[in-house]
């Protein structure tokens, strides 16, 4: 099957022939998620977004109150709107709520509300802009689907080498009449990957197999940083799985569903969900903090489905975090020594969506030579966010640069993130100072480097 046509146009089809868009409150369950909400204000300083603009309605207390004159008229403004969008889905306030109320369900259901997925749908908020919907689409199109973000690699390269990239960044035209597109010119990655992104159907375990695992790819993280791809492959198999890799899996649908394109993710999740269910694995392992989050949503994501929900539930079961898998499994392969201060940054649907913050330290602390470094509010986005970066440019920088300015007061050697996405935004926003940017790596690169018993050296620089 061709992915660029096929995949898409089933996805597409899949939707529509599931309903499209979901109702906005047909059981009731988002007015009385809306109702745990006491407005105590815990979630204020949590937000990244209140700590910019310290607007109440860009605060988590006060979105929920949009949320619930939504439900009550069933329709709101451009107002409205504009906060909802504001939002980075970060979920710090999460965790931070001592009512536990549930922002990130009602998040996402409203998120629907402005996203028509098809152009004859009615919404519950006032259209987006012309501009903003091409954008979005053209971001909806490509994202998701590896072989099409895969033909963009070869303009990006040419832009890069003949220095068109910068001269595009330094217009003012552009950057007032499109900021959307110089915002994804500035995190697309200044050095594309090298080398093949293919990986074998099956790795198998080193010594004495101890699981069967899956191992998901992801869209971005395959195309941007295959490396990371393959040193997760590595370390699983050298601490004892088998690990199968599906060459037919797509996209998990990450993307869609934390952006409100409900229908578009539930057809991306039955497809991954069919996918997983034949290769016969004992545990999905993800190594893309978004990707991880979402597929741990399938349960709630298709829980109305009455052919899916149980399936969903049952795949979503075996959803881990590839530091939180290793933490489980416990560690067999020996590990070199790394002589290296390493400041790791949480990925927000890795610590506040999925509550793994422990893992990765664990892991990286268990590296002889390794000495771990805070980030400074290390708890607050980084900007990224999904798309976000790419919608809500302006926020998105304020928001790296100060991670930025927190990552270099750590003065650590290697800044490690379990996020595609966030490694993106955040070598953006270190080398937008005019300093040289801090190497960077993915949690399963400094462990492969540890168990090959490379040298330290190889995770600063591009030497082998």
């Amino acid at each position: 099957m061709s992915e660029p046509q096929s995949q898409a146009d089933a996805v597409q089809r899949d939707a529509e022939s599931n309903g499209g868009r979901i109702a906005i409150d047909p059981d009731g369950r988002l007015r009385e998620l809306a109702g745990d909400c006491v407005h105590c204000g815990f979630c204020l300083p949590a937000c990244p977004t209140y700590q910019l603009w310290g607007e109440e309605m860009d605060s988590p207390r006060g979105r929920i109150h949009l949320i619930n004159q939504v439900l009550e008229t069933g329709e709101g403004n451009e107002a409205t709107a504009t906060h909802l969008d504001r939002c980075l889905g970060c979920m710090a306030c999460v965790p931070a709520c001592p009512s536990g109320v549930r922002y990130d369900l009602l998040i996402e259901a409203a998120r629907t509300w402005g996203e028509t997925e098809r152009g004859d749908v009615p919404t519950v908020l006032p259209p987006r802009s012309r501009r903003d919907e091409a954008m979005r689409s053209a971001i909806f199109a490509t994202f998701p689907y590896p072989r099409r973000l895969r033909l963009m690699l070869a303009p990006l390269w040419a832009a890069q080498r003949t220095g068109l990239d910068r001269l595009a960044l330094r217009s003012s035209l552009l950057r007032r009449l499109a900021p959307e597109a110089v915002a994804a010119l500035s995190v697309a990655p200044k050095r594309l990957a090298v080398g093949s992104d293919r990986l074998p159907d099956r790795v198998p375990a080193r010594g004495q197999r101890r699981a069967v695992i899956g191992m998901l790819t992801g869209c971005v993280q395959q195309v941007f940083f295959p490396g990371v791809n393959h040193a997760t492959a590595r370390v699983l198999a050298a601490e004892g799985c088998d690990v199968v890799i599906p060459a037919g899996q797509g996209c998990c649908g990450a993307l869609s569903l934390h952006s409100g394109r409900r229908a578009e993710a539930a057809a991306f999740a039955r497809r991954a969900i069919a996918t997983f269910e034949q290769a016969g694995v004992d545990a999905v392992v993800v190594n893309a903090a978004g990707c991880g989050s979402a597929m741990k949503e399938y349960a709630e994501l298709l829980g109305d489905d009455a052919g899916w929900a149980d399936r969903a539930a049952a795949v979503s079961a075996k959803v881990r975090d590839m530091t939180e898998f290793l933490v489980e499994l416990g560690p067999v392969a020996p590990r070199s020594e790394l002589k290296l201060t390493i400041a790791y940054h949480d990925a927000c649907h890795l610590a506040h969506a999925q509550r793994i913050t422990a893992e990765p330290r664990i892991l990286l602390s268990g590296i002889p030579g390794v000495t771990l470094a805070d980030i400074g509010d290390g708890a607050t986005c980084c900007g990224s966010a999904g798309i976000y970066n790419l919608v809500q440019p302006e926020a998105a920088a304020e928001l790296g640069a100060r991670k930025a300015r927190a990552v270099r007061a750590a003065q650590a050697d290697l800044l490690v993130t379990a996020n595609p996405g966030c490694a993106l935004q955040i070598s953006h926003a270190l080398s937008a100072e005019g300093a040289p940017t801090l190497p960077m790596a993915h949690v399963a690169e400094v462990l492969d480097a540890s168990i090959l018993g490379r040298p330290a050296h190889s995770l600063l620089t591009d030497e082998p």
